[in-house]
């Protein structure tokens, strides 16, 4: 079931499914809640769902001027002060897990824990496998056809706005996010950082997200790529359900985990 919340940076869109404790579900770059797939049923079954669409995403509005995650994570913060009204843990894919990271660091208060899905802290040009396939991507290429459709389906600005929606999107993914490592030390829920082994983001880079994060876990997908969620829906549902059903681990053998001497 679909409404409208008003936030103060943009009227946003959002679905509801499920009941259970409250599950932000943060969808990726020029996608709409539609690219969840498979996913969303598995994690209704145990979570009350809730998916927003951010600013210039299916069905909510573009803004004037340019995009920025930092913007996208206050209206997050905003979705959940308004709607949740209270702590919630935030599943993030791609740049949802970007805005997801960006909000725990801003409101640990509000994130009970996260899941972060193919994600970077890093502009693409230092976290890409690729960074030469950004260059050939524009409104226009085969590469953005499905999202350009769904885009087109369902967005109040019409399908007349998709040049000027994903070439903002493009160009943060040219400049954005600027996060470093210090700043990633900040956050405080339990952290799953997940990637398919042959992801958009260098397993190198996913590595160092796991690495700054304090106590964070990593799971990399093998035979996935940053389409994970859609490929192995039931694994990954797997994964982030064990992961935010436990606020702490316990290993037989840690090692990254191990208390300090003296503790």
């Amino acid at each position: 079931m679909g409404d409208h919340v008003d936030l103060p940076g943009v009227r946003t869109w959002y679905e509801s499914e499920g009941s259970g404790e409250p599950l932000v579900l943060l969808h990726g770059g020029l996608c709409t809640n539609d690219t969840w797939g498979a996913l969303r049923d598995g994690l209704a079954a145990a979570h009350q769902v809730l998916l927003p669409e951010r600013r210039a995403h299916g069905h909510t509005p573009d803004v004037p001027g340019p995009l920025s995650y930092q913007d996208m994570a206050d209206d997050t913060v905003a979705f959940v002060e308004t709607v949740v009204r209270g702590p919630a843990r935030l599943v993030g894919w791609s740049d949802g897990g970007v805005v997801a990271l960006l909000t725990a660091i801003a409101r640990p208060d509000l994130v009970r824990g996260a899941a972060v899905i193919g994600a970077n802290f890093r502009p693409s040009s230092e976290c890409f496998a690729e960074p030469a396939m950004l260059d050939a991507m524009t409104p226009e290429s085969a590469d953005l056809a499905l999202l350009r459709e769904l885009y087109e389906a369902v967005s109040p600005d019409g399908p007349g706005h998709w040049p000027v929606a994903a070439a903002k999107v493009i160009a943060l993914w040219r400049t954005q996010p600027t996060l470093t490592t210090e700043d990633l030390k900040r956050v405080e829920a339990p952290l799953l950082v997940m990637a398919g082994d042959d992801d958009m983001m260098t397993l190198e880079h996913t590595i160092a997200l796991y690495r700054a994060v304090p106590g964070a876990r990593l799971a990399v997908v093998p035979g996935a790529s940053h389409l994970v969620p859609l490929e192995k829906p039931a694994l990954v549902g797997r994964l982030v359900l064990d992961h935010l059903a436990q606020d702490a681990v316990d290993t037989m053998m840690p090692v990254r985990r191990a208390p300090a001497p003296g503790t």
